[in-house]
């Protein structure tokens, strides 16, 4: 994993502990995009369908039309969610597929 996917998903790993309450004296730093970010474009990109975007990243079908049709903008957390997705998509799959398998071993 490069430099950058390591610090991304460690700061990944601190917002979660974080909201979980395990972790306190951070900063919350909002992020606010002076462009809002192409999901559509990101989306083709990656080649997946909506719902395979929707699926793989954690939110409903029916947002992510919302967002690609502009009748809805992305607002915290999904923002930041989407500018990692678009920048380092491979470091979120790993997070999540990391994070799956924790779970599934808990249930199991």
């Amino acid at each position: 994993m490069s430099k950058a996917g390591e610090s991304i998903v460690r700061g990944m790993r601190e917002a979660a502990a974080y909201a979980r309450g395990e972790r306190r004296g951070y900063r919350v730093h909002y992020v606010r995009l002076s462009k809002p970010l192409d999901l559509a474009r990101l989306r083709k990109r990656l080649k997946l369908s909506q719902a395979e975007f929707a699926r793989e990243f954690g939110f409903s079908v029916g947002t992510v039309r919302d967002w690609e049709q502009l009748r809805r903008r992305p607002a915290g957390s999904a923002q930041v969610l989407l500018t990692v997705i678009d920048r380092e998509p491979e470091a979120v799959r790993r997070a999540l597929a990391k994070a799956s398998r924790r779970t599934a071993s808990r249930a199991g």
